[in-house]
């Protein structure tokens, strides 16, 4: 009995001697995550979050370059001038019309090339390496190789035109009709191969039994794709596709090389007008309240695309 008492009184048998034992262990492993966490979260914090906030605030300032005075608060007054401003929301409208005429065709030619990079056929490594070059080059170096492809003098485009006997060629970036259409097309280009590999991703995980049964069934080409590949690809596509139309939106360096917003604004998309207010004529206040309606649109997108992936995710 003595050693039994023992026994217990050591707490071999029973129970811990401290009762909030286990009450302080989860508070202790949150900090230890926390802490692993914090490399990651401090660049984010000081290189993203920080100026957003500065950018905010700046919007409702009347903040200048070159200006002795103080910056003053004037409220909504920048906000008050963009729901006025013309130039701003013809840009506005042409950086959707970019957005739309790139993200669509982006995604039409990405998934026939997914499709066919996916079928098993000889040399398929070389095909989808080369597939991806265009996303391995910088945006610049994207736009300066174009520029040459357009350019009307000794440009490929026009070259070829001429040696088939369909014309002359034309300036294909200085033309109003034909500026917009030009940009898109190297947009187009430019964004594919990313779009190509997300794809790609997705159809490698549909399973091959499913093909099979279908194609036992009688099923088509079309009907398998639509009974079987596009269900499976369903959410990596509306991933990719409302990335790739934030993305173009937000475009800057492409078609800044390419046209430079030019000929007569024909290509002046809402980065490109804020940047031109900002470091061409100071307007530092009304180029940051233009980056708060861009940020507000992005975020109403976003909202979309997340109910719409919640909604699914419930009917599923």
């Amino acid at each position: 009995m003595t050693l039994a008492s023992a026994t217990v009184r050591s707490g071999r048998h029973g129970p811990p001697g401290n009762p909030h034992d286990k009450q302080t262990r989860p508070v202790n492993r949150n900090a230890g995550t926390w802490f692993l966490v914090l490399p990651a979260l401090i660049p984010i914090l000081i290189l993203s979050v920080g100026p957003l906030l500065y950018g905010i605030a700046l919007a409702f300032t009347d903040a200048q370059s070159g200006r002795t005075r103080s910056t003053q608060w004037v409220g909504g007054l920048n906000f008050q001038d963009l729901l006025h401003d013309a130039l701003f929301w013809d840009s506005f409208r042409i950086g959707l019309l970019w957005a739309v005429g790139v993200t669509v065709p982006q995604f039409v030619l990405a998934l026939g090339l997914a499709l066919l990079l996916n079928q098993n056929l000889r040399m398929r490594w070389l095909a989808r390496a080369l597939a991806i070059i265009p996303w391995a080059m910088p945006e610049v170096v994207v736009g300066i190789m174009w520029r040459l492809v357009y350019n009307p003098d000794a440009g490929i485009l026009n070259e070829t035109i001429r040696d088939l006997g369909l014309g002359d060629g034309r300036d294909w970036l200085t033309g109003l009709a034909t500026a917009l259409p030009a940009v898109i097309v190297v947009g187009v280009w430019a964004g594919m191969p990313q779009t190509t590999v997300a794809l790609l991703a997705g159809l490698q995980n549909t399973p091959h039994e499913l093909h099979e049964a279908a194609a036992l069934d009688g099923a088509g080409a079309w009907r398998r794709f639509r009974t079987v590949t596009w269900p499976v690809l369903r959410p990596v596509a509306l991933s990719i596709t409302a990335l790739n139309f934030i993305w173009n939106f937000n475009s800057f360096a492409l078609v800044y090389v390419l046209t430079n917003g030019g000929p007569g604004g024909r290509t002046r998309l809402p980065m490109l007008f804020a940047y031109e207010e900002a470091f061409r004529y100071g307007q530092f206040g009304y180029a940051a309240a233009m980056g708060c309606v861009m940020v507000a649109v992005i975020s109403v997108i976003l909202a979309v695309y997340l109910v719409g992936r919640l909604r699914g995710g419930e009917d599923r």
